[in-house]
């Protein structure tokens, strides 16, 4: 019944254009690293790769991007496991090849994204906030899980270019409750502050499902997703069979308003519900939720948001939570200050009663060094700890680096 819905949706879709996609999605993050920025030393490196790659495109309908993204964390205090300090980096190559009606509104592609996830220290940020007595996430994509692949997908658009769906392996954060600064990449590293504010269930960013979406007006828009939900992304093969035979599906609707399309990231207020199947095998629960947005762009520079989320069960890490921040970024600079705090209770389902709401501060600063890296300086004030009741408080400076080609 749920894939006949979305199904019926996809039937009724006005239009589901690039600007939906989260900007970690391969066709907003190659544009985006193409894109010449302001930054401390102006002459890109390497015109000739770039001059190339848009060729490529061109001639051939091939669009392309390699980065490499580094992140370090440090706590005042040692972990569990004895370390106050974790790094991993992450190796990823994406891209995009229109392949039917090249050049035309109805364009069909065929979009990828492999990643080589290894860590430098025996701990990895993201069992690092576990590590703390943290319940959630910091730094999540940061692990040793070796290669995978996150994108494999045909993305076809219709009706003139005003349609679009995707199938394949997707990565559910790029079409769920998506946040300009969610990104673990350019954002926050703090999952409190990204997709579903650790109180949605979320499958792992490698899973077989479709996901469709329209503006139904021209403020107005809906998106869904029906996914697996307990996916494997070193082993797509096996992932396209437990589709279509274990019937475990992750499922979302979302219905939100922007001031205009090309301003959904920065004029947004959505609501998105969610749903996951029991799973005997993950030893999941089944449970829903509801999550909810609202940001908007005042002078072109400050960026203020709310955001939240409610589970009932489904082995999220938080059952309520609430995050409200503020982001500074002009228009014409690449530079950019975040600065957020989320209030969450535990959820006791997966954690056990008595537990402490946890209070947590984020504030970082983006800076573009040149046109290809960035780095980003980040300091973290987590307030009773969830499950380290020894300590009041936390402090955690974090530093990351991307270099884009």
């Amino acid at each position: 019944m749920r894939l006949f819905f979305f199904l019926l949706l996809f039937v009724s879709c006005q239009s589901f254009a690039e600007e939906f996609g989260s900007p970690d999605s391969v066709n907003n993050l190659i544009e985006e690293d193409a894109f010449e920025k302001e930054a401390l030393v102006k002459q890109r490196a390497s015109q000739d790769w770039f001059d190339w790659k848009a060729q490529l495109a061109q001639d051939h309908g091939i669009s392309i991007g390699v980065d490499y993204t580094s992140a370090y964390l440090n706590s005042n205090e040692d972990g569990v496991s004895g370390d106050d300090a974790s790094a991993s980096g992450i190796f990823r190559f994406y891209g995009s090849w229109d392949l039917v009606n090249r050049g035309d509104k109805n364009t069909g592609s065929f979009v990828w994204k492999v990643e080589h996830r290894h860590n430098y220290t025996d701990l990895v940020p993201q069992g690092f906030g576990f590590d703390q007595g943290i319940i959630g996430l910091i730094e999540a994509p940061f692990s040793d899980e070796g290669t995978r692949l996150t994108n494999f997908y045909w993305k076809q658009k219709f009706n003139g270019g005003r349609g679009t769906i995707t199938a394949g392996l997707l990565d559910t954060t790029d079409y769920f409750d998506v946040f300009l600064l969610a990104s673990p990449w350019t954002g926050f590293l703090n999952f409190a502050f990204s997709t579903g504010t650790q109180t949605s269930f979320i499958p792992n960013d490698a899973t077989m499902g479709i996901a469709v979406g329209s503006m139904l007006t021209e403020r107005m828009y809906v998106i869904g997703g029906l996914t697996n939900a307990y996916s494997d992304p070193t082993d797509p093969l096996e992932e396209a069979g437990d589709f279509f035979s274990d019937n475990e599906y992750f499922t979302s609707i979302e219905i939100g308003w922007t001031g205009a399309q090309e301003k959904i990231y920065h004029e947004n207020a959505h609501i998105s519900y969610w749903h996951v199947d029991e799973s005997a095998d993950a030893g999941t629960p089944g449970g829903w939720g509801v999550n909810f947005q609202y940001v908007t762009y005042i002078d072109g520079k400050w960026m203020p948001f709310v955001r939240g989320g409610y589970a009932d069960d489904g082995g999220t890490l938080l059952e309520k939570s609430v995050s409200i921040g503020l982001a500074y970024n002009q228009v014409d600079s690449s530079n950019l200050l975040g600065f957020a705090v989320n209030w969450g209770e535990p959820n006791e389902d997966s954690f056990g009663p008595d537990l402490n709401d946890q209070v947590a501060v984020e504030i970082f600063y983006r800076y573009q060094l040149t046109n290809q890296f960035v780095v980003t300086p980040d300091i973290q004030y987590v307030k009773d700890p969830a499950q380290n009741p020894s300590e009041d408080s936390l402090w955690i400076f974090g530093l990351r680096a991307r270099l884009a080609l």
